[in-house]
């Protein structure tokens, strides 16, 4: 087995046909939070990867071996939820507000322009409904926040190269949206013109 213990963000000041001519490895989250882990890269050589304790390994970063070889990491596509504002009755400051409640619960969260990703949890789900916000399901790479005060953070990859026809284009590409002021609180009762009928689920086709 071939020891790992050094990582290059990013591969910063490597030469990109360097990068591109290693060996990679596909890892999902669950695995790329911990320093310390086996994998098997492409050309078959088992790895041992020994990295400073709270170390998180993202999409895009490299690895050193012991005998000075390069491993490119990529980040594996996993089951997320993606979240986006309810079109029809919401505005784009209901992500605001989810990802606000979603961090008071400690909850891991990858945050774009225009949705949020977080790993799949049924009530979680039904609770970001009750907010009217659209949750579907899809198979992407997750690359949630570090803490603020995280030593190991930086930029980090967000290539998105699935088609799921069920979650927004943004999820491949994310695009800038308008900002909009928030709107007046929505009171339900009696002269409610509109129901919150819908059951915010978007499902696979």
């Amino acid at each position: 087995m071939l020891t790992v213990n050094k990582l290059i963000p990013r591969g910063h000041g490597l030469a990109g046909a360097l990068v591109n001519r290693a060996p990679t490895i596909l890892l999902d989250w669950d695995v790329r939070q911990k320093s310390r882990f086996d994998a098997t890269d492409s050309s078959g050589r088992a790895l041992g990867v020994f990295l400073p304790r709270g170390t998180v390994v993202r999409g895009g970063d490299v690895l050193v071996a012991e005998d000075g070889s390069l491993v490119a990491v990529q980040a594996a596509p996993q089951p997320v939820m993606v979240v986006t504002a309810c079109t029809e009755h919401g505005s784009p400051f209901d992500l605001t507000r989810a990802a606000y409640h979603l961090g008071n619960r400690h909850v891991p969260l990858e945050l774009q322009r225009d949705h949020l990703k977080l790993e799949p949890d049924h009530v979680l789900a039904d609770m970001l409904r009750q907010m009217h916000l659209d949750v579907a399901s899809a198979d992407a790479p997750f690359e949630p926040e570090s803490g603020a005060y995280a030593p190991s953070g930086h930029p980090h990859s967000h290539d998105h190269g699935h088609t799921h026809d069920h979650v927004p284009a943004s999820v491949r590409q994310p695009i800038a949206i308008p900002v909009k002021a928030a709107p007046a609180p929505h009171v339900h009762g009696p002269g409610c013109n509109h129901g919150h009928d819908h059951d915010h689920e978007k499902k696979p086709r």
